[in-house]
């Protein structure tokens, strides 16, 4: 049995209370530690922003169904295109391709 003497910390006669009373392994270590906090919290899908620049816009041409990066007329048509929505150049071929394509891509392969 612990004696608290004269200026002997008291802290110590706590600790000793306290894991007579609460047994086992640390709580975090019980939960899983830190795999289990991200598993739980998984990290937010980043979202496009409220309106992208024009230079960010894909529109198709409907005569010659040419895509176009940031340009509203078609440069051989002479006529405006239809907005098909934000997107970006692809890294493979430079051809300009929506965002909208490629979630359609996804969904329909999975």
């Amino acid at each position: 049995m612990l004696v608290l003497y004269a200026g002997y910390p008291v802290a110590l006669e706590t600790l000793r209370v306290a894991n007579q009373a609460w047994p086992g392994r640390p709580r975090a270590t019980r939960e899983g530690g830190q795999a289990a906090w991200r598993r739980r919290h998984p990290t937010p899908v980043p979202t496009l922003p409220a309106r992208p620049p024009r230079t960010a816009i894909v529109y198709e041409c409907p005569n010659c169904e040419a895509r176009l990066l940031g340009e509203q007329r078609c440069p051989d048509c002479q006529v405006f295109c239809r907005r098909v929505g934000p997107g970006g150049p692809c890294p493979h071929c430079d051809e300009p391709v929506a965002v909208a394509d490629l979630l359609d891509l996804n969904a329909g392969g999975a």
